[in-house]
């Protein structure tokens, strides 16, 4: 997603299902059906499963398309071995970007995002250089007309969150990756939807990016999504 802002962020990936409501149903579709083929297609047993199972949740995917997916998983028939990969990138004005893959050709996958950056002007970092810019953080995001302050901290602080943080759009509460689903399972038991929650890498480190780098950076993102192959695309970027 382009920037890192959270509330951006849940509102990118509603408009980014409206926009591009093909590609994305079939990029959900084929999580699915990977994280059903590796554990099964029980999302009580299968914390992969469940985690984009919310994705679909916030994108409105279908029931049927969900579980054609997860029959597609856990069908028996041939189906390709997949890999999961990040890529650790440069873009333009100095923005770190982490990018989590799902490839069944390591090879053909590595050619095409090379020039991706390439072509957009970035490049690939060494191996922990863009890492170490980022916490992998259990996040969940409560807009304020869903729940009251008081009430929220307290069922999330009790749950084992690490963090409470009050905004004007609302709230954020962040776990350790460990912590996220017994938060996110009590937060829900209390009749508050979220309106987004994931595991994700939050960066530690903005970079400010303005004028005419803004439209840099934002290609090099809109182009790495677009790809079938890439799950996530998480950026340091303040636009």
């Amino acid at each position: 997603m382009a920037g890192h802002s959270k509330w951006a962020k849940v509102k990118h990936l509603k408009g980014a299902i409206d926009a591009k409501r093909g590609k994305s149903l079939y990029k959900l579709s084929k999580e699915i059906a990977i994280a059903a083929k590796l554990a099964g297609g029980d999302p009580a047993m299968n914390p992969r499963l469940r985690m984009v199972l919310l994705k679909c949740r916030a994108g409105n995917m279908p029931n049927d398309n969900i579980e054609r997916a997860i029959k597609k998983g856990t069908g028996g028939g041939e189906t390709a071995n997949f890999e999961d990969l990040t890529y650790e990138i440069y873009g333009p004005g100095g923005v770190a970007l982490l990018v989590e893959i799902s490839t069944d050709n390591r090879n053909r996958t590595a050619s095409e995002i090379r020039s991706i950056v390439t072509k957009n002007g970035g490049t690939i970092a060494t191996q922990g250089s863009v890492s170490r810019l980022f916490q992998r953080k259990g996040q969940i995001i409560v807009p304020r007309e869903a729940a009251d302050e008081d009430q929220l901290m307290e069922v999330a602080l009790e749950a084992g969150a690490e963090d409470f943080k009050a905004e004007p759009e609302g709230y954020e509460i962040l776990t350790e990756p460990g912590r996220f689903e017994a938060v996110h399972k009590q937060i829900e038991s209390k009749g508050i939807k979220p309106e987004g929650a994931e595991v994700t890498e939050l960066p530690t480190v903005i970079v400010p990016v303005q004028d005419e780098a803004v439209a840099s950076v934002n290609r090099l993102i809109d182009a790495l999504e677009d790809h079938e192959d890439v799950k996530e695309v998480y950026s340091n970027a303040d636009l």
